[in-house]
This record gives structure tokens, sequence and C-alpha cells, in this order.
């Protein structure tokens, strides 16, 4: 098993309690700098493991890179949980993205599943010392292919909504991470009505 594990924003104090655990438990931890590395260290027995994902232009050689990176982790998460520890959250502008991308390539065996953590995104207000109460946009200068609403009560108009903006997949959640979790994919399986804790995700 491969987790990608989000270590928040950087203050050793916001990682989760199931971060923390699943480092503890794991047979191997890579990060993808030293600040992650740091992040880890206290609750590691060996040093953690830090892959090169270098910033270069040239495409065949940044894949071979990714390829050879995704190979090595896949021999140990064969043999045991591995954890892959970055910055922020590993769902939102993440290098463990792409890497889960590649090892489906080229270790499809290995399942993966991922660990959230604090992000930059709703970190920043604290920190700034103001709040966001209305519907808000994330940039990193890219296009925009994924929307995400939610207090979702009429998820099937929101759905109609998101059609005629190009939105063409969609999942359906109701009450995250607690015992009456719920998710559905695929716009037939969603339902008319939500509640005051449902979310709709679309992605074109």
């Amino acid at each position: 098993m491969l987790y990608g594990i989000g270590l928040g924003p950087g203050d050793p104090e916001l990682l989760t309690l199931r971060a923390v655990r699943l480092i503890k438990e794991s047979i191997k931890v890579f990060v993808p700098g030293e600040m992650a590395a740091g992040l880890v260290q206290p609750y590691v027995t060996e040093e953690p493991e830090v892959l090169d994902f270098p910033m270069i232009y040239d495409k065949d050689e940044l894949n071979a890179i990714w390829m050879k990176n995704a190979e090595h982790v896949a021999d140990f998460a064969r043999k045991g949980d591995v954890a892959f520890c970055l910055i922020g959250d590993p769902n939102f502008f993440s290098t463990f993205t792409h890497l889960k991308k590649v090892m489906k390539e080229v270790a499809p065996d290995v399942v993966c599943q991922t660990v959230p953590g604090i992000s930059s995104i709703t970190s920043c207000v604290s920190q700034m010392g103001e709040a966001v109460e209305t519907s808000f946009e994330v940039h990193d200068g890219s296009e925009i292919n994924y929307m995400i609403h939610l207090k979702a009560r009429k998820p099937r108009d929101i759905m109609k909504r998101f059609e005629k903006e190009g939105y063409k997949e969609f999942i359906f959640a109701e009450r995250l991470f607690s015992d009456r979790e719920v998710i559905l994919k695929g716009k037939e399986n969603i339902p008319e009505e939500g509640s005051y804790f449902s979310i709709v995700y679309g992605k074109k």
C-alpha cells in the first residue's frame, strides 16, 4: 500500500493524528524535499528518503525521472505500507497526484490512498487574520477544470448548471469522514436532495 500523506502548511503541530500514525507504521517514508523531511523526522526510525523531482523542461528526461521514482517506491510498497509525505494536501496541486498517475502505469498492482492535510488554500486566511464567507476561486494560472459546490441541497440542479459550463463528470458526497458517509459517482446516481453537509464535485 502506498499512502500519499499531507503534512499541512509547515507547522509541526498541524499534522493530523492519522498522518502521524501512518508515518510511524510505514516500513519506508519518502519525501520530495527537505521541509517535508524535517516534519516527519520525529516519527521515523530511519531517515526519510528524499526523492528528486527536478524543475526541468525536457519532457522525456522528466518522464524518465518520474518513472524511475515510481518504480523505486513500488518496490517497497509491494512489501508493506509506504508513505510519500508532502507539504500541504496530496490532492491539491501536489507532487503525489502525478506520482499516482505514473504509478498506475509502472505498478498497477500497488494500491494508493491519500490522507488529507491542511492546505495553504484553507490555512492562509488564518495567518492573514481574515475569513472566507462566500464562494471563491483558487488559481495557479492554469485553466479551471474543477468545481466544488458546498452545502449542495439540490445536487441535480447544481449539476445542470455545471453542465452548461462544460463540466462532464460528477461526484456527490455527504457527511464525509463520518460513519454516515455517502459517496456517489455518476450523475445518474446522484439524488435530488442533499443536506447542509453535501458536496457536488464536477470535472471537465
